[in-house]
């Protein structure tokens, strides 16, 4: 048995949280754990930069959502497939005091009794500081093997030599503090990147492929084993998305093709019958997609322990 699939207690009382920040599943043989890095509070007009404020609020009050923020939900993946351990994405870092209720995902990791020595690969789908931050945590680097391959498109690792705002809709202190990530994590982690252009197999049934749209190298990352499927969407998909699907985040570089994605995405997953987890969806984020004609509705999996 795995560390994945068996309980572990906490290592010390600080690990001892009351409400549950990581759920096991398998797909086929791929031993997956979907892990809490917190939740990120933004201001609800980046959910849908091109809505009119009342659709918006309409949508929030049928939510039950607050009408002036929310908080984003942040979830990672570790993957083990072949004997490779994955992360998928690493969450915020703590290096962010006005956002102390993220940043959670190494603690969390420890927890769960996955020691950061273990993991051969990680995946970014995207550079964004809420995916690469957590690499970025003091002492984090040093507990890595020094061989760790991490995976990124070729398209990402250009787009942040000199990244283009002009289509997003950001608080405007956001933007600097992108660029600073981005380019720190390129500098400290260069001998480790794994560019690949169109698609990467990580490990056996585990692909990374490249989507664009949410920023020009994002990339989502698809398990398949025996039979059973699972899409790890990134950035790709928002819960607005579901009901409005061509709506667009203000953290879009390309909001016309990031909806394209969406769009995509979500007829592949209806069609194929994939689990689908994303970095936003309300924690554990497993569950499936189906379509209603040009309408689709996520369906959450029932908690299985």
């Amino acid at each position: 048995m795995s560390a994945i699939d068996t309980p572990v207690r906490p290592a010390s009382p600080a690990h001892d949280e009351l409400v549950p920040s990581r759920y096991a599943l398998k797909v086929g043989e791929i031993e997956v754990l979907v892990v809490s890095d917190g939740v990120l509070p933004l201001p609800t007009q980046t959910m849908a930069t091109n809505a009119t404020p009342a659709d918006l609020a309409t949508w929030l009050q049928h939510m039950f959502m607050p009408p002036d923020a929310f908080d984003w939900p942040l979830n990672v993946l570790v993957a083990r497939s072949g004997g490779r351990t994955i992360l998928v994405d690493t969450g915020l870092g703590g290096q962010f005091p006005d956002f102390p209720r993220a940043g959670q995902f190494p603690m969390r990791l420890e927890a769960a009794g996955i020691d950061l020595a273990d993991v051969t690969d990680i995946v970014i789908t995207h550079m964004h500081m809420d995916h690469v931050g957590g690499l970025l945590v003091d002492g984090i680097k040093q507990r890595l093997r020094p061989d760790v391959r991490i995976h990124v498109t070729a398209a990402e690792v250009a787009f942040w030599q000199a990244p283009d705002f002009t289509h997003t809709s950001m608080p405007t202190p956001v933007p600097p503090v992108l660029r600073a990530t981005a380019t720190r994590f390129m500098e400290e982690y260069r001998e480790q990147l794994r560019p690949f252009d169109d698609t990467c197999e990580v490990a056996p049934g585990v692909v990374a492929r490249l989507t664009g749209g949410h920023t020009p190298g994002h990339c989502v990352v698809d398990l398949s084993s025996g039979g059973e499927r699972l899409t790890f969407a990134g950035d790709a998909v928002f819960p607005v998305g579901f009901d409005h699907p061509d709506w667009h985040n203000g953290f879009e570089h390309d909001p016309d093709e990031a909806a394209r994605v969406r769009l995509a995405l979500f007829r592949e997953v209806a069609q194929n019958g994939a689990l689908l987890v994303a970095t936003h969806l309300p924690f554990p984020s497993v569950g499936r997609v189906a379509a209603e004609g040009d309408a689709f509705r996520y369906v959450p999996v029932i908690w299985d322990f």
